[in-house]
Formats: structure tokens, sequence, C-alpha cells
């Protein structure tokens, strides 16, 4: 994924259920997590459209996968298994062998999803948010 893709993913991302995008997904927010985490986020192409996105990153430690997206008429292909073992692939060529998923709570298929490939939940952390300078969690 370039910061080219940025028109393309976002419109995929707007119709997904299950994407809940904020002012960190902006174009200057996409563009600085891209240079931040390069060779680590990916996109799904059929004929130059974008079918499927994903983006990856880490701290050093934990790798941490966010907007896995694949349009419906895609789903059930292995587009979005085969964008997840990208990700992975590419966090432990940078040493990272372990890594987290956040999953809106409502979010059922991807529950599913995620489990089918192996990935267990987490009942022992607690997820907390804080947005510098608003003290809101959304």
């Amino acid at each position: 994924m370039t910061i080219k893709d940025y028109e393309d993913v976002v419109q995929l991302w707007s119709e997904m259920e299950g994407v809940k995008l904020c002012e960190a997904d902006s174009l200057a927010g996409i563009d600085k997590y891209l240079r931040r985490n390069p060779g680590l986020s990916f996109v799904a192409t059929d004929a130059e459209k974008v079918i499927g996105t994903i983006m990856a990153g880490h701290d050093g430690k934990r790798g941490y996968i966010q907007h896995l997206a694949v349009a419906d008429q895609f789903r059930r292909e292995g587009v979005a298994s085969q964008l997840v073992s990208m990700c992975l692939e590419s966090l432990k060529a940078e040493g990272i062998l372990k890594s987290h998923v956040m999953i809106l709570s409502s979010n059922e298929l991807a529950k599913r999803f995620w489990r089918n490939l192996g990935w267990e939940p987490r009942s022992d952390i607690e997820l907390y948010s804080y947005i510098n300078g608003s003290g809101q969690n959304t």
C-alpha cells in the first residue's frame, strides 16, 4: 500500500461494515503511518481496482494489524487470508513474532475470521484509549 492508494482504500473502508474510521485515517494520518511502517501494509487489486486492504505496524516488540477489509464480492476467495499472511511475513522479517488485532465487539464476522486463522481472543487485558487533549475515547 502506498499513499497513492489512499482514495481507493478509503472508499473501500467506508463501504465496509465493521470498519470504523477516525481522524487518524485522514490523508495525512495514513501517509504518516505508511512512512513509519514501510512495507507492512498491502492492497489487493482486481483490474486496477482496490478490492482488499490491510495495514500493519509495530512498536519494536508487537505488531498491530488494522483495517483488514475485502469487498463483499471477493470474500471467501482467500484474499483476506493472503493479506494477513503477507503482513505477518513482513512483520516477521522485522523481528516481530507476536501481533494483535483490535476488533469492534459487535463485529461477529471478524471474530469468526480471526478465530478460523488461529488467533485467540484475550480475556486477561482491557483496552483503554485517550485522544490527547480531548479526554474522549472514541
